[in-house]
């Protein structure tokens, strides 16, 4: 007899054991390659030898299992609580599409289609080499500061040269769109070694979702208030939405996605509305991965959609007319999901379409 994987371990980090820092509790819920391919040979084992030769690695097994099911670190009864509390009211703006464009005509005094960009500006080897050093320990904390300081000034200086109408900070302190939040919400582990391929010769380390999502404090709010008072110009506060925080990150399988989603978005709603309060008036919500997201069979697209787009609007309805909420979205043909994209009741909608036929 003969055992395999049910499918390739690709997308799957090589070796659990090469990660010493993270937490011990943690660790102990998850199997990457090599411990998969383990837990393979076991089962031959017991195939071959019965059970009883495996006893003592399946015990500590159904142990580990019985431990993250009640861990607090996995289970949040605030986050419980709020989960509860969603009501339609969350998920709508406050007045339609057209009554809002109207406000923010009289309070941007934009022309009829103004100018901005995507949100990143390119990492150069200056940035990624100052990053590296500062991981190491090189660059202190005050230098990395100023660094990033000073090549988010030269971006707004050189899309003010330039002429845009609504300007960005380039994202500079950002080391992923998806990593950089993670790493401030509760409920996500991080890796040293835990690479995969992405596409072509692209590889992430994907955040490790094994928890109730809550957000401990602003993450975002410093930076956008730092750019902004380096120009006068409406500057966009840039976020990444839930969708692709959870479709980009290995999530937890205790709970349906629909629900560790809708938690990341009451996350990024506290942000999106402390934004607000900070004085931004465009805020950006990231859906790169929204399409990317959609089930294999067609007949669960509607499931997800569903979800999706209510997870989008919970993070972005909490804020008042006045305040315009953009998207971007990229790596998609998007003429099958169009209906979607316009439920998102976001004004502004910069699709980056990547091979698509419309």
């Amino acid at each position: 007899m003969q055992i395999a994987p049910s499918c390739s371990l690709l997308h799957v980090p090589i070796d659990l054991d090469l990660e010493t820092d993270l937490d011990p509790d943690v660790k102990s819920w998850l199997a990457f390659s090599v411990q998969k391919i383990g837990e393979l040979a076991t089962l031959g084992g017991v195939l071959a030898e019965g059970w009883e030769e495996a006893a003592d690695v399946l015990a500590a097994s159904a142990g580990a299992a019985v431990a993250c099911e009640t861990s607090p670190n996995v289970h949040n009864a605030n986050v419980a609580k709020r989960m509860a509390a969603i009501d339609d009211s969350m998920r709508r703006r406050r007045s339609s599409f057209a009554r809002r464009a109207e406000v923010q005509r009289a309070r941007f005094g934009l022309p009829t289609f103004p100018s901005t960009t995507i949100g990143s500006f390119p990492q150069m080897a200056e940035v990624r080499n100052a990053r590296a050093a500062h991981a190491r320990g090189t660059m202190s904390d005050a230098q990395y500061e100023q660094f990033l300081k000073e090549e988010t000034a030269r971006a707004v200086r050189w899309q003010e040269d330039i002429g845009l109408d609504v300007l960005v900070h380039g994202e500079f302190e950002r080391n992923d769109m998806v990593q950089y939040f993670g790493e401030q919400l509760s409920g996500f582990a991080f890796t040293k070694h835990g690479w995969v391929q992405s596409y072509g010769s692209r590889c992430v380390r994907p955040p490790i979702l094994f928890g109730d999502i809550s957000r401990p404090k602003p993450m975002a709010v410093e930076w956008w208030r730092y750019a902004q008072s380096l120009t006068k110009k409406p500057l966009k506060a840039m976020l990444t939405g839930p969708v692709t925080i959870l479709n980009w990150s290995f999530v937890r399988d205790d709970i349906p996605r629909s629900e560790a989603c809708r938690q990341i978005a009451l996350a990024i709603r506290d942000e999106v509305i402390d934004l607000e309060r900070s004085g931004a008036m465009m805020i950006q919500i990231d859906e790169a991965a929204l399409r990317e997201g959609l089930p294999l069979r067609k007949s669960q697209w509607k499931t997800y959609l569903g979800w999706a787009v209510d997870s989008f609007r919970i993070c972005s309805s909490g804020v008042a007319d006045e305040t315009q909420i953009h998207t971007d979205m990229c790596y998609s043909e998007f003429n099958d999901i169009i209906d979607a994209i316009a439920a998102m009741d976001a004004l502004d909608r910069d699709v980056a379409v990547k091979d698509a036929t419309a």
